[in-house]
């Protein structure tokens, strides 16, 4: 596809849709239970459950068609006292998962501001 053919496709569309997004919590999973220092957050979670949530949110961030109707992140969030440097680990991984997945680099960095916008409702350590 070239810049023509992106021209006024949302982002969600240019890297794939559904499957690339699905593709990509997956993987952001399978990479944040993985890291010793952010997999306690998901003791006890369904798994599944979250990774629906975090496929509609990402789909909503992309212009997608799913919007996510979970909870809102500060509510989802308050009691994890997340901080600063976990939630940059979060961030890192995400951002590595987009780049394994080829996203466009224009994608990865309006993800990246959206993360940087949330944080306040996430990061709750100091």
């Amino acid at each position: 596809m070239n810049a023509a053919d992106e021209q006024g496709m949302s982002a969600y569309d240019r890297i794939g849709g559904a499957p690339a997004v699905t593709e990509a919590v997956e993987r952001f999973y399978r990479r944040l239970l993985a890291d010793d220092e952010l997999a306690g957050f998901f003791t006890g979670t369904d798994l599944a459950v979250l990774k629906r949530h975090q496929v509609a949110l990402i789909s909503q961030v992309l212009d997608g068609p799913k919007s996510y109707a979970g909870r809102e992140l500060a509510e989802a969030h308050k009691a994890m006292d997340i901080s600063v440097g976990q939630y940059k680990a979060v961030g890192a991984h995400l951002t590595a998962v987009l780049e394994e997945l080829e996203v466009p680099r224009d994608i990865i960095d309006h993800v990246g501001q959206v993360l940087e916008s949330v944080a306040p409702d996430v990061i709750g350590a100091d």
